[in-house]
């Protein structure tokens, strides 16, 4: 677990978590139709949020640090 932490608290993760949101969003606002669509695209906002804020949603969960910087002291 150590290495995917790791990795999101990096740089390139943060640019996957931004990606990955912005995919989502718009494949729910502009490709599925319905509730399901806007669901989809509001699933995204947390990934997007998460990258642009460098917020680790995971990291609590596993006893490590929610924020970015101090997720990075974290785990060197």
């Amino acid at each position: 677990m150590q290495g995917f932490f790791r990795f999101m608290a990096s740089r390139n993760g943060r640019i996957t978590r931004v990606v990955a949101g912005i995919i989502l969003v718009a494949l729910g606002a502009l490709v599925m139709e319905g509730a399901g669509g806007w669901i989809v695209a509001i699933i995204g906002l947390v990934p997007l949020a998460a990258g642009l804020f460098d917020w680790c949603f995971f990291a609590p969960l596993f006893g490590k640090p929610f924020l970015g910087p101090d997720l990075r002291k974290d785990v060197g």
